[in-house]
């Protein structure tokens, strides 16, 4: 089996081919992160019209590294939530189109589930497994229990911690995407210099915070500024105190539900985490501690495959053929699309709804 996958959520225009023996076979991503740099974050109409602009051409390339044609496919997957609406309609009905044209299954993937599974694509790790979900839009602890089984075990409350670091860098003067960046800054400075709080830490719910957080560094450098700007090192000490804290936040949230999920499911022996900000490496190490002393498995995909792709996208929509799952061509792109419907809304201090 061979399926194409297309990527249009947000930033990233993208288009891979993966084959059922994990192999990915071309994977080509175009940024626009110069676009959205003046604007210091992501202008929804401006990425639509770069998808729109790109995505064709991405399709071609990725055919030709292949060596494949639209008849040796078994089936075109696209994200079709959450995201950006603009650009979800231009990825799912690009894909609708190369469908009905070819005679091909088309699969509507839930973005977030292509985040999930790509430790199956990577490392082939085996139902049911604790997933830390964790990007600029959404920070979830979920039980993945099958193909379109998700428990949500934890949320946040307000904002994503992939949001904390890219409104933090904006508040340290540091360059857009924020993660990288704080992370390069974090490198050259002492976490233990100035003092961050812990949102939620401690607490019996696996929830997350990080809106009181981004607060209390905006009063730490209001106070560090000398004629409304920062020092080199100031700045290299918040940006480390700033990931210090994060790392902090989602080691304590992902113990306790380690010690939540033992009770239900005594055969998970593997935490996976996924999404854009696993690609930083001091998370990753924390990460790695917690699993550690849960004798848990940590599996990380590589960094490439953390941030946004078609790969993820194009194995998931493998994963659901095999199963049978495929959408009709009047499927309708999801700008909200949660992968556990049934898990009530955190609310705060971590009560649920």
């Amino acid at each position: 089996m061979l399926m194409l996958g297309i990527e249009t959520s947000c930033d990233e225009t993208a288009a891979a081919l993966v084959d059922e023996t994990r192999a990915i076979r071309a994977d080509v991503v175009l940024s626009q992160l110069d676009a959205h740099r003046p604007f210091g974050g992501i202008v929804p109409e401006i990425a639509a019209r770069s998808h729109l602009d790109h995505l064709d051409g991405l399709v071609a390339e990725a055919m030709r590294r292949a060596g494949v044609g639209f008849g040796d496919l078994s089936g075109v997957a696209a994200t079709g939530g959450p995201g950006l609406i603009g650009g979800l309609i231009v990825g799912v009905m690009t894909a609708k189109a190369i469908a009905a044209v070819h005679g091909l299954p088309f699969v509507a993937v839930n973005h977030l589930e292509g985040h999930a599974l790509t430790a199956r694509l990577t490392d082939d790790v085996a139902f049911p497994f604790l997933l830390l979900l964790v990007s600029g839009g959404h920070c979830q602890l979920l039980v993945v229990e099958g193909v379109g089984r998700y428990k949500r075990l934890g949320t946040t409350v307000d904002d994503a911690a992939g949001e904390a670091f890219d409104k933090g860098a904006k508040l340290l003067g540091l360059d857009y995407p924020g993660g990288p960046a704080v992370e390069r800054a974090a490198a050259n400075g002492d976490a233990a210099r100035l003092s961050l709080p812990r949102p939620m830490v401690g607490r019996p719910l696996p929830d997350f915070s990080f809106s009181g957080l981004k607060t209390a560094l905006r009063q730490e450098v209001a106070g560090l500024a000398v004629a409304g700007a920062l020092r080199a090192a100031d700045r290299n000490d918040l940006a480390a105190a700033l990931q210090a804290a994060i790392a902090d936040c989602l080691a304590d949230r992902t113990a306790r539900a380690t010690e939540i999920v033992r009770a239900s499911h005594p055969h998970l022996h593997t935490l996976v985490i996924a999404g854009g900000v696993a690609a930083n490496a001091g998370i990753r190490e924390r990460l790695r501690a917690v699993a550690a002393q849960a004798g848990l498995r940590l599996v990380v995909p590589p960094p490439r495959l953390c941030t946004d792709n078609a790969a993820m996208i194009a194995w998931a929509g493998l994963e659901r053929l095999r199963l049978g799952s495929t959408d009709g061509l009047d499927f309708a792109p999801r700008p909200r699309w949660p992968l556990d419907p049934a898990a009530p809304k955190a609310i705060g201090a971590g009560v649920k709804a």
